[in-house]
């Protein structure tokens, strides 16, 4: 079977793992990396026995497909450059920066030939997969997306940073068109908004009550899905779900209804590898990637319009003096090509 040649462009926090899974797949050649950051292509290249670049164009000729792990406001530029030389594209999310940057990425790619995948990893979590089959005609979603504050993460707000991945999986979910947004955020320690809750409404009936935070003590990612004689839960960081289903006795009972449920964990399984297989496997066989330029066009266009929602709803205020030019001094904020 002939090998597939993949590259990797940015190899930060993130860009890193992309790295280490690559080079473990059978029948894929790792065929170099691309960082502005010396020290990083050191360590990786030394650790890895490949080369690395600091001009990501150096990597074009040489692979059949590429990783893209760069902050959001370069996806486009160096997505385009790959997809000119008919490279397959993997681009963490989100896509873009804006709805127009997306088009402008997928019919690129269409008039190339090439794929084009949208990193959103949740589509690939053991416990989220486990669930999928029980999922049917959902009416009410409860979200909750909590981590850390992380100063790597600060070049877009959390709508785009954490909320996006519950953006992306309800609106595979939920396949009808939102008709109302209610929303409100704040930044709290950054520049940018920091904690978010939004309220969805759908054509279809279904409403997604949606809450990001990147200030929490802890981490927290867990979803409770509501629909038709069934109630279902998954936590995305400890890979647990229930699901409690209302059964159908044969007579009416005087005790009322009865429900069965079912609790497990999702053992094995590494999101991230299963997302690159995917991509991989894509690019040997010319198939439809799970989550392709539209996908990502959909979520990046809802989380760009609960930022308006959330823009009518703040009032900005000299409420920040002084943390603007901390956050600017912060190492690798400003690094315009390391990962997220």
């Amino acid at each position: 079977m002939k090998k597939i040649k993949v590259g990797v462009v940015g190899v930060g926090h993130l860009g890193k793992f992309h790295v280490e899974k690559y080079s473990r797949m059978p029948n894929v050649e790792l065929a170099g990396f691309a960082d502005i950051s010396p020290e990083r292509r050191e360590t990786i290249s030394r650790q890895y026995g490949i080369p690395g670049y600091e001009d990501y164009h150096r990597l074009i000729p040489k692979i059949d497909a590429v990783s893209i792990v760069v902050p959001t406001t370069q996806h486009a530029e160096v997505a385009k450059d790959f997809l000119m030389e008919k490279v397959d594209v993997l681009i963490e999310k989100p896509i873009s920066r804006s709805i127009a940057e997306a088009e402008g990425l997928i019919a690129l790619a269409g008039t190339q030939g090439c794929l084009l995948q949208v990193g959103h990893l949740e589509r690939f979590n053991p416990v989220y997969l486990k669930i999928k089959p029980y999922i049917k005609n959902p009416l009410f979603f409860e979200s909750h997306r909590l981590s850390p504050f992380k100063a790597r993460g600060i070049d877009v707000d959390v709508i785009l940073d954490l909320m996006i991945h519950d953006l992306d999986l309800i609106l595979h979910l939920v396949q009808s068109p939102a008709e109302q947004i209610q929303a409100v955020g704040v930044p709290v320690v950054s520049p940018r908004v920091d904690i978010a809750n939004v309220r969805i409404q759908f054509q279809n009936g279904c409403v997604a009550n949606i809450t990001a935070s990147r200030i929490s003590l802890q981490e927290m990612r867990k979803m409770r899905i509501f629909q038709p004689a069934a109630y279902l839960s998954l936590d995305f960081w400890e890979k647990t779900y229930s699901v409690v289903r209302l059964e159908q006795p044969n007579e009416k009972s005087s005790l009322g209804p009865k429900f069965a449920s079912e609790n497990g964990t999702a053992n094995g399984g590494d999101a991230l590898e299963m997302e690159l297989l995917s991509f991989v496997n894509a690019v040997r066989t010319r198939s439809d990637p799970v989550v392709c330029g539209e996908d990502g066009k959909k979520a990046i266009a809802m989380a760009l319009w609960i930022n308006q929602e959330i823009e009518k709803n703040l009032k900005f205020a000299d409420q920040f003096p002084g943390t603007l030019d901390l956050i600017k001094g912060w190492k690798g904020v400003s690094s315009p090509r390391e990962s997220h």
